[in-house]
């Protein structure tokens, strides 16, 4: 089983205050990605990009939110100890597991966002011999260049490449996603980009007739977001 979810603080509603209602539809389909990976398994391994480069997190560990406004502390399982500066995706993470799944113990494996589609292939393939019984929990974002106000600006490259990531996480098309461009992500700013494609690389290990459901997919405060789940 695998969950696809974006990693936009406004998930919390702790931290947008007021304005949890604008982002009602996006916090419920993430919840309800995670809901249905916690049916699956009882162990998570968080997949996600990050500038520090290549890490896997092997002993959960907890972090919070304080430096998005708000100290909201998260965990990947129970009692994890608190790692400063846990990156954005854990968090998220975290406080998904928190939300629907206290019983769950979530390792990562978090790779750097500009990883090539053949390495993020590979890495995959590695996580898919040894995840065992573990569900993905894949994070990342799409496109942050949908609108003039977005934080990349505008870039109308972003709409078709999200269509294409849309359309590929609804099929469970592990093709589809490692066929999306490196380059044009990197310069979208598309940092879901290398955790779909390990994502692709480790279903395509496993084997069998994948299906998908997206969940969510859209763009407000111009950055794409999609939610989806994959199963066998």
């Amino acid at each position: 089983m695998v969950a696809v979810v974006p990693s936009p603080p406004l998930l919390v509603p702790q931290l947008v205050a007021g304005r949890a209602a604008e982002t009602a539809e996006l916090r419920s389909a993430c919840l309800r990605a995670a809901s249905r990976l916690a049916d699956a398994a009882d162990r998570w391994i968080v997949v996600a990009a990050d500038p520090g480069g290549r890490r896997t997190l092997v002993q959960p560990v907890g972090g919070t939110f304080v430096g998005y406004g708000v100290d909201v502390p998260v965990a990947l399982a129970p009692g994890a100890p608190v790692k400063p500066d846990l990156p954005l995706p854990l968090l998220i993470a975290g406080w998904l597991r928190g939300e629907v799944a206290e019983h769950v113990v979530a390792a990562a494996e978090l790779v750097p966002p500009d990883l090539s589609a053949e390495e993020c292939r590979a890495i995959g393939a590695d996580l898919a011999g040894g995840a065992g019984s573990a569900g993905l929990l894949v994070v990342g974002d799409g496109a942050i260049t949908h609108t003039q106000k977005a934080p990349g600006y505008l870039d109308r490259r972003a709409g078709p490449f999200d269509d294409r990531v849309a359309d590929a996480l609804a099929a469970a098309d592990p093709h589809a996603l490692l066929a999306l461009d490196v380059r044009l992500a990197t310069e979208l700013g598309a940092a879901g980009r290398a955790p779909w494609q390990v994502l692709a690389g480790a279903t395509l290990a496993l084997g069998g007739e994948w299906h998908g459901e997206r969940l969510y997919s859209a763009a407000p405060y111009g950055v794409a977001y999609h939610v989806a789940v994959w199963w066998l």
